[in-house]
């Protein structure tokens, strides 16, 4: 039946959205400054911690550091990193040394080891897969992760940045004559140590570590290098040293010679005589 009191016109039926925005409507007109600031509450976003990964850290040092940044038992990343399918190179075998790439990463209440290892590796992945580092290890008969093993040598050797090209170029002459590398840093890295100082009984340890005994690169990085490590590995400075030793901090001796080499060794034992340290090995290229 017709409403005779009803004007003409087309008849509507209110939705439930039209019923809830009328609802809306009358309790903004009601009280809108109480109800905006309910409608607009909401928590404020977490703010991220930031976790710093220093240069030429092991690969057991970053998994202490994220344990204790992530508030875990020792060991969980540890662990974590033989699970977690990292985007490593083949030639790695799933294991991430050289790949935790230095850098200070973000770090959230739902951040897993997992996560964070996954996020290091790919930092590195990025930064080491450019044309200069393809192209600086083709141009030196290397893949890029035996230039990034190389170039972790570089990072645990150098004194200095300045003195990274050096490094670098005594490494590439070495291989380049088929001769041990020599370098104390490939032994710590085998003893799980940092030490300036080499014996006798170091040296006969059998280890693919042993840069005295073996000939060529270690199996895998010793640490993580960083960018300038890696610009010194692709692009050493031209020279045809074949040793170094830093005799006191900020004086690194770069020789041509075994002869030079000697006399620089000597002082360096002379200086760390002071320590009463024991003197290290007339044989090695380095440090």
């Amino acid at each position: 039946m017709l409403d005779e009191n009803r004007p003409p016109g087309p008849r509507t039926r209110l939705t439930r959205r039209g019923r809830v925005a009328i609802v809306l409507g009358s309790l903004l007109a009601l009280g809108a400054v109480a109800l905006v600031p309910l409608l607009l509450r909401g928590e404020e976003p977490e703010r991220p911690r930031h976790l710093l990964i220093p240069e030429g850290w092991r690969a057991n040092q970053v998994y202490a550091a994220v344990d204790r940044e992530l508030k875990v038992p020792a060991g969980t990343t540890k662990a974590a990193a033989a699970a977690a399918g990292l985007a490593l190179p083949a030639e790695a075998k799933g294991n991430p040394e050289g790949f935790l790439f230095p850098a200070t990463y973000p770090v959230t209440s739902s951040s897993t080891p997992a996560t964070v290892l996954a996020h290091m590796v790919r930092t590195a992945n990025q930064k080491l897969a450019t044309q200069a580092v393809a192209l600086g290890s083709k141009a030196h008969g290397m893949t890029p992760y035996q230039t990034a093993t190389l170039a972790s040598i570089v990072q645990a050797e150098a004194e200095t940045p300045a003195d990274m090209g050096k490094v670098a170029r005594v490494v590439h002459n070495r291989l380049a004559r088929s001769m041990p590398l020599q370098m104390d840093s490939t032994l710590n890295y085998a003893l799980n140590r940092f030490t300036l100082d080499t014996t006798l009984s170091d040296l006969r340890i059998d280890s693919p570590f042993n840069s005295y005994r073996r000939q060529g690169l270690p199996p895998t990085p010793i640490d993580s290098p960083g960018l300038a490590a890696m610009s010194a590995a692709v692009a050493p400075t031209p020279g045809d040293w074949l040793f170094f030793v830093t005799v006191r901090p900020g004086d690194t001796r770069f020789s041509k010679t075994y002869e030079e080499h000697r006399r620089h060794v000597a002082e360096f034992n002379r200086v760390r005589a002071e320590a009463r340290a024991e003197p290290r090995t007339l044989a090695g290229a380095a440090r």
